[in-house]
């Protein structure tokens, strides 16, 4: 099921104010959080537009739980955060989705504190964004 009005469904246009795709993995899309004020920041949307992670299956919700896994593995092997902060809103958005936020303790802008959802602080160029995608992507399991 995709809702037409959802950049994680749709992509496109929609997702590309926000986030750059970096892969597919098994039920989701990993992407890129355009805001890069914490190196690495990326989302887990989970492939059908469910609201809910009990909307899914049992066997769906461990792979999803095994894909947020794999993210959160790549980003710590490809960056060496300290901490990834793990958020899953959707009040708005209404598309299963985690946002995986890498903490450095050098931050001094929100080590210590819960993060900000789009701080609007930090925009790379197409090269910075490539090579963060592929530090990632390099680190995925396949």
């Amino acid at each position: 099921m995709k809702d037409c009005n959802c950049g994680y469904c749709m992509r496109g246009e929609l997702l590309d104010k926000f986030g750059i795709i970096i892969c597919d993995l098994k039920v989701s899309t990993l992407i890129l959080f355009k805001e890069q004020s914490h190196k690495g920041r990326c989302i887990v949307a989970y492939k059908d537009h469910v609201s809910e992670i009990v909307n899914i299956s049992k066997e769906e919700r461990e792979l999803f739980i095994e894909d947020i896994n794999n993210a959160a593995n790549a980003i710590h092997k490809a960056f060496g955060p300290k901490k990834v902060n793990y958020g899953a809103y959707g009040d708005t958005g209404c598309h299963l989705h985690f946002h995986l936020v890498p903490k450095y303790e050098d931050d001094e802008f929100e080590w210590g504190s819960t993060f900000a959802m789009n701080p609007n602080r930090v925009y790379l160029e197409d090269e910075e964004y490539k090579a963060i995608i592929e530090k990632i992507k390099s680190n995925i399991e396949n």
